[in-house]
Order: C-alpha cells, then structure tokens, then sequence
C-alpha cells in the first residue's frame, strides 16, 4: 500500500510542476533584448489559434524558458519550426512581430 501510495504521489507531483512552468493566462515570458528589441511570447495568441500547450512542449521546447537563438530559428529550429513563412509568418521576414522596442 505504501509503494502505490508513493507513485501516487510521485505523479501528482510532476503533473503540478509540468503545469506551473506554463505561461499562465493573462501572463507573458519576456526574453532578453539585442539590437532589434525585447520578445514577449504570450501564450494566449497561440492558443486563440487553436494551439495546445503540447504542440511545441516538449516536442519543440523543453518545459522551462531557454534561450532563444535567431540563428537556429532561421534553420527551422526552435519557433522557426512553425514560423517558417508557410504554417505561420516567417522570422526571417516579419521581424517586427515579436521584436518590440
């Protein structure tokens, strides 16, 4: 009884951590600024397209913020993966859509 009480636990445990990582409603996760401006992603712009959470977690990313590198985005890596000029607008051409000054 012990050992099922203690995998109960264990799961309950990483459901919670998995969903406290997330962006929250209302909230947004801001990544650092270089020469073209600061990135807010908020998750609720993806989800009002009909995005789910696990569409890039962890399939893409991993569930904690890490650094974003334009470089790979331009290889189809990291957001480049779907915004790739033909499932979403292209990070090599509309730039100003998540760079904010």
């Amino acid at each position: 009884m012990r050992i099922v009480t203690l995998i109960l636990t264990v799961f309950i445990a990483l459901a919670f951590v998995g969903s406290a990582l997330a962006v929250p409603a209302g909230k947004t996760v801001e990544f650092k600024d270089g020469a073209m401006g600061k990135v807010i992603f908020d998750g609720k712009v993806h989800a009002d397209k009909g995005l789910k959470c696990n569409d890039c977690h962890t399939k893409i990313f991993p569930m904690k913020k890490t650094e974003l590198k334009m470089s790979e985005m331009n290889e189809g890596k990291e957001c480049g993966t779907c915004h790739n000029g033909e499932k979403a607008f292209s990070v090599k051409k509309d730039c100003g859509k998540c760079h904010k000054k």
